[in-house]
């Protein structure tokens, strides 16, 4: 079954153009600094076309139906870490489902990017979010305006 479904997987080809430039994935509780932060700095300041689950899932259709085909849609996963994203099914779904496609659709390519929104210890993460760390696949939100403009520049360039 598990080699049915590596071959199902295999021919799908990755889209040379892609709907969104990240899909975002964030918990509820981190709403007001994607709407207020994220979105202006990268939407408004960047022409940047993001897939944020409030405003572009599809009413009606199924949630995961919308999480597989927004990270189709999408170059870039960029995932919001905090404590409520660990506590989160959906945010957990929408992580594995992400490293999935990076797996077998877009042939091991590293799509994934974390910001740690909060400051996580080590032991409360999941072995697999470690493995990125490892990589340096990630960047630490640092809420001061000088590193602030840091972080922006360095979240466009992986964006880019």
């Amino acid at each position: 079954m598990t080699r049915h479904k590596n071959n199902i997987l295999k021919d799908i080809k990755p889209s040379s153009t892609y709907k969104y430039d990240a899909f975002i994935s964030y918990a509820n509780e981190d709403t007001d600094f994607i709407v207020n932060e994220l979105i202006p700095n990268l939407e408004r300041d960047e022409n940047m076309t993001l897939c944020v689950h409030q405003r572009d899932f599809i009413a009606g259709e199924e949630i995961t139906q919308n999480i597989t085909d927004g990270i189709h849609q999408s170059k870039k996963i960029i995932c919001i870490l905090t404590r409520s994203f660990l506590d989160s099914y959906y945010c957990m779904f929408e992580f594995n489902m992400a490293r999935m496609e990076s797996i077998y659709s877009r042939d091991g390519q590293n799509i994934l990017f974390l910001v740690f929104y909060e400051q996580l210890r080590p032991k409360d993460l999941p072995l697999v979010i470690l493995e990125l760390v490892q990589k340096q696949s990630y960047i630490e939100y640092p809420n001061d305006e000088q590193g602030n403009v840091v972080f922006w520049e360095k979240l466009r360039e992986h964006l880019a």
